[in-house]
């Protein structure tokens, strides 16, 4: 029995805004809604006909409030995926299908904005909503501080090599420094950049580390079969998963030493494969949500593309690339390279890459997986493909 989701709905837009740090022009609300009106200018969409948002992350900008610049009619659905950090990003997709499917809305924006002057510091965000007494009373204060600890975990008890990081960050950079919109645009980067980088959390340096930046994405879902009658190829949704497991989140897990240092994706990688019908082996592209170059390693451990034990076979730099590699990851640049807007651009180039529009081209790739989290307390993944099946 094929599953509800499978092919069922379609991107047709996507819009991406990017500046640097503090460094938008516009305000977060208005950096938005050009986001926004971009996605649906490429799809040759009247923005008005927009009926339902989605979004994650704690995100500040209450769908009511961008009707009147969009001259939308009518609002009949908006929705956020729980969880401070970016775990929701592939959730939002399976809520938006949902609305579209039930007929509680027919066009749905799904989004994310963090402009500083708007929504402050991300890493302040994130630990407002996961700190909690314990880990002040151990000194714990920042994101940072957080995963390095399960990151050292992964490698000292369950045996990752350390050095496989700089193979992930590596080809983030050869990927972002071919990306127009990239931070890391034109730019040359070598293991010995990152080694010798600033200290932030042992084992993190500067560029192990996601790099924040001012903007904003949109992405425009309707159905299958509206998708078809747009301006652009449609991207169809195959399936969507999310949640966790018992134990899982917050202070729970330190106490489990077979999930410490995973990334929580393993029972939301096994229902993803179980509604699609697909394995890792069918997977041809991964965007993959890096808020740490370490819990990117966990979450290809925890979507079934290695173990910790062979991690060092697969993450290396020439399988990652997209020039021939046997898993191409971020193909943008990623959270790490091409700048990050809790992680909406790792689901623009999704479609872009299943578009044929990425600036660097998987050839012949059907499918992607796109993976939120990791270690949030709640993670979503999500299959798209460039054909409905």
């Amino acid at each position: 029995m094929t599953h509800p989701l499978y092919g069922t709905t379609a991107i047709a837009g996507v819009g991406l805004r990017q500046y640097r740090r503090g460094a938008s022009p516009l305000p977060e609300r208005s950096t938005l809604v050009e986001a926004i009106l971009a996605a649906c200018a490429e799809a040759g969409f009247d923005p008005a006909g927009i009926d339902g948002f989605v979004s994650y992350g704690d995100d500040k900008n209450e769908p009511v409030r961008l009707m009147p610049a969009l001259g939308i009619r009518e609002l009949r659905w908006s929705a956020s995926v729980w969880g401070g950090g970016g775990g929701g990003i592939a959730g939002a997709f399976g809520i938006a299908a949902a609305a579209i499917l039930s007929g509680q809305a027919s066009a749905v924006v799904i989004f994310r904005a963090l402009v500083e002057g708007g929504s402050g510091r991300m890493s302040a965000a994130v630990m407002a909503h996961h700190l909690n007494d314990h880990m002040l009373a151990a000194g714990l204060v920042s994101p940072a501080q957080v995963c390095a600890i399960r990151a050292n975990r992964l490698f000292e008890h369950h045996g990752v090599p350390r050095e496989i990081v700089e193979e992930l960050v590596r080809a983030s950079y050869h990927h972002g420094s071919r990306n127009p919109e990239a931070v890391a645009y034109g730019q040359p980067f070598d293991a010995d950049m990152l080694r010798h980088s600033r200290l932030i959390a042992e084992p993190f340096r500067l560029f192990d580390c996601s790099r924040e930046n001012d903007g904003a994405g949109a992405l425009l879902m309707v159905s299958a079969e509206r998708a078809r009658d747009l301006a652009k190829p449609p991207v169809y949704l195959l399936g969507c998963a999310q949640g966790t497991e018992a134990g899982w989140g917050d202070l729970l897990d330190n106490d489990d030493d077979d999930l410490y240092a995973t990334a929580g994706f393993r029972p939301v990688a096994r229902n993803l494969y179980a509604a699609t019908g697909l394995s890792p082996a069918d997977i041809d592209v991964v965007q993959l949500y890096e808020n740490f170059d370490a819990q990117g390693v966990m979450s290809l451990i925890d979507h079934g593309f290695c173990t910790a034990e062979s991690a060092a076979d697969l993450i290396r730099f020439e399988n990652l690339i997209a020039d021939g590699g046997r898993l191409p990851v971020n193909t943008s640049g990623g959270n790490l390279a091409q700048g990050f807007i809790h992680g909406i651009g790792l689901a623009v180039e999704a479609v872009r890459q299943l578009r044929g529009e990425s600036a660097n081209p998987v050839a012949g790739a059907r499918t992607c997986l796109l993976a939120g989290g990791p270690a949030s307390p709640t993670v979503s993944s999500a299959i798209f493909a460039n054909s409905p099946g």
